[in-house]
């Protein structure tokens, strides 16, 4: 068992962990435990119901948060010609083709968020799958980060558009704010998260697509969050 401290242990006492919070009271209580010296990011956990052994029930997408997520999001962009100059003027961090793969492949650059591809780069950036697969930072059409709208996609992703996806063992955690967000923001992006991912639903699966949410900030214990005052 990991020894949490002493500061964990205290603020683990406001939480009472057999009850199912209102999104009132849980976004209250969240930004109580977050009292690390940094500001620390509010994440939503949620844990689904579907069979991650089979792929066609996976979740791959993105979703808006209204007011996002309270930290600068660096933005790549592979692509070359007019479409590397619209990702510039868009606010894109880094911007290339060939050059950039290699610089990935040889120096193992990945200090980036999110990265983009025009469709026609896709064949020498496949070669990063190694490397970008695993931080699920490969560029993908089902999250709309393969695109010709490079533009309005660098905007959107600096604006507070996230990736959602499941990971192996069928849940999404996402973060959606920082204490420093007044409440009424907080939850707004909250249930635009819900929203958004329950329209993702399988279609397989059986059920209750959600079977849980948890708010927790990134030092704090996690509040479970009755989802029928918010769905």
């Amino acid at each position: 068992m990991p020894k949490h401290s002493k500061r964990y242990l205290e603020v683990r006492k406001l939480v009472d962990r057999t009850k199912f919070y209102d999104l009132d009271e849980a976004v209250e209580l969240v930004k109580k435990t977050a009292t690390a010296k940094f500001d620390e990011t509010i994440e939503l956990h949620l844990v689904t119901n579907i069979d991650y052994r089979k792929p066609e029930q996976h979740v791959r997408g993105s979703i808006t948060l209204p007011h996002g997520t309270g930290k600068e999001v660096k933005v790549l962009v592979f692509a070359k010609g007019d479409k590397a100059k619209e990702a510039l003027e868009a606010g894109a961090d880094y911007v290339g083709a060939e050059e950039l793969v290699e610089k990935i492949e040889k120096e193992g650059f990945v200090d980036f968020d999110v990265a983009i591809a025009t469709p026609d780069m896709m064949k020498v950036v496949g070669r990063l799958g190694k490397i970008l697969g695993p931080r699920g930072l490969m560029p993908s059409p089902k999250s709309g980060t393969v695109t010709q709208e490079i533009a309005e996609t660098v905007r959107e992703f600096k604006k507070g558009r996230i990736e959602v996806k499941t990971d192996k063992t069928g849940n999404i955690h996402i973060p959606v704010g920082k204490r420093s967000f007044d409440n009424e923001k907080l939850k707004e992006n909250i249930k635009a998260a819900i929203e958004q991912i329950m329209a993702m639903r399988p279609a397989g699966v059986k059920g209750q697509f959600i079977r849980k949410a948890v708010l927790a900030s990134t030092m704090g214990p996690g509040i479970k969050l009755n989802l029928q005052s918010i769905i």
